[in-house]
């Protein structure tokens, strides 16, 4: 653990355990800069080089993924998709508070212990 910033390696060990349980891994064989491992390594030590490199991984490939859909020239919403809007959002919204209120001014009734 790194002594000057605990909080992170906090952090760093619940994401690395929170991935750990539901994944399957794959050996991957990669080559990196020797000047880049040593940086990597003064950041979490040797014995946190792949979580580091997994989580940089994932970033990425988020930042990727939203790269190309900001980049898509097709919608992201499409009205026939939402039929319940075709009247319009302010009826569909004032249909949503109305029966909110409907289920609200029902009395509850008490649960039995």
């Amino acid at each position: 653990m790194n002594p000057y910033f605990p909080v992170f390696d906090v952090l760093y060990i619940c994401a690395y355990v929170c991935h750990t349980y539901n994944v399957t891994y794959k050996r991957a064989h990669i080559l990196l800069p020797e000047d880049l491992v040593y940086e990597i390594d003064s950041l979490v030590g040797p014995r946190g080089r792949s979580a580091f490199l997994v989580e940089t991984a994932r970033e990425a490939v988020r930042r990727q993924k939203l790269l190309q859909f900001l980049n898509n020239s097709e919608p992201a919403w499409k009205g026939e998709d939402h039929p319940e809007l075709k009247v319009g959002s302010a009826s569909w919204v004032r249909k949503l508070r109305a029966e909110s209120e409907r289920v609200s001014a029902h009395p509850r009734r008490k649960r039995r212990k």
